[in-house]
């Protein structure tokens, strides 16, 4: 089995340590190359590289910003693919701040632990089956969104700009600003979804690939408790942003089981596609990622199209 390991050095809890505890392991199971990401987009010309070059495995070591320009390098989107494309497997070793996919998948946030379970899996030469999304051209592991989401992640990527690291302090004093930033202006935001009519009026929507939708630490924020790696697209849209209500919801949210209702929220957890259509440019953020401003963006979901290296999922559990 030839694998590429792609580390990303600069993210929150990467250490050389763990990097070449990981190397290690895997050298001893397979034919290694080890990358190390010296710029934004690195990732996807590594695995666009490792697919051309028919590796087996790709493993990445960063957080969810690596993995998902990964997955974006070797993974062809459907209306281009025809069928030859090789395709690699896919580890993780959480190294982000956040690490929401892995986590998500059942992968331990610890790196060292989750490196032992990486070489576990490998032994079990049993895969998992996922599906993933597709935002503007482009795939999404658990998450993207427009409006507040969105505005949070390109205030966190100027923090990181100025050398402030992403801690889940930060993101929520971020959110808070962003919040009661947003709340001044009026809902721009209409979802089109097949079979339903437009709902229209909305501030901002989260559009989910499973849950929890993030945590913060070890504490899980579910927006949409139904949707997993194996279903369609969850859909989170607020019709509100007055104080009372939105507390009430991050309440909800941040609750074990939680399962949020409100008379303010639209919410589904199994769609095949929604379009997002708003009457001034909203801000679009992909796996924790700011995109930048659309008016409109189609949201899709492709099932099982990746083969990760992660625990099956267990019946009557979130991811």
């Amino acid at each position: 089995m030839r694998t590429l390991l792609i580390v990303n050095p600069n993210a929150t809890s990467t250490t050389p340590a763990t990097r070449d505890l990981l190397a290690h392991a895997l050298e001893s199971r397979t034919q290694l190359i080890v990358a190390h990401t010296q710029h934004r987009g690195h990732a996807a010309e590594l695995a666009q590289w490792a697919a051309t070059n028919q590796m087996d495995l790709i493993v990445v070591h960063g957080g969810d910003g690596t993995v998902n320009e990964t997955i974006n390098g070797f993974l062809p989107l459907p209306q281009i693919d025809d069928g030859q494309a090789w395709k690699p497997r896919l580890g993780v070793i959480p190294g982000g701040s956040a690490n929401v996919f892995a986590r998500s998948l059942g992968i331990r946030p610890d790196p060292v632990a989750a490196t032992n379970q990486l070489i576990d899996l490998l032994s079990l030469d049993k895969d998992r089956r996922i599906g993933l999304g597709i935002a503007d051209d482009r795939w999404f592991g658990f998450s993207a969104g427009v409006g507040l989401d969105a505005e949070v992640c390109a205030a966190i990527d100027r923090s990181r700009a100025k050398g402030r690291t992403a801690t889940p302090s930060r993101y929520v004093l971020t959110s808070i600003r962003q919040f009661f930033r947003a709340r001044r202006r009026e809902p721009s935001v209409t979802l089109h979804i097949p079979g339903h009519d437009p709902v229209s009026d909305i501030y901002y929507a989260f559009i989910s690939n499973t849950t929890p939708w993030t945590y913060l630490d070890n504490t899980a924020v579910h927006t949409n408790p139904g949707t997993t790696f194996e279903t369609g697209l969850g859909v989170f849209a607020m019709r509100s942003m007055a104080v009372a209500p939105s507390l009430w919801m991050v309440r909800q949210l941040m609750a074990a089981g939680g399962n949020p209702k409100s008379r303010n929220l639209f919410r589904n957890d199994d769609v095949k596609s929604v379009r997002i259509e708003a009457s001034t440019p909203i801000g679009l953020q992909i796996d924790g990622d700011f995109i930048g401003r659309r008016n409109m963006v189609d949201f899709t979901s492709v099932p099982e199209i990746l083969d990760v290296l992660a625990p099956q999922p267990e019946s009557g559990r979130h991811n």
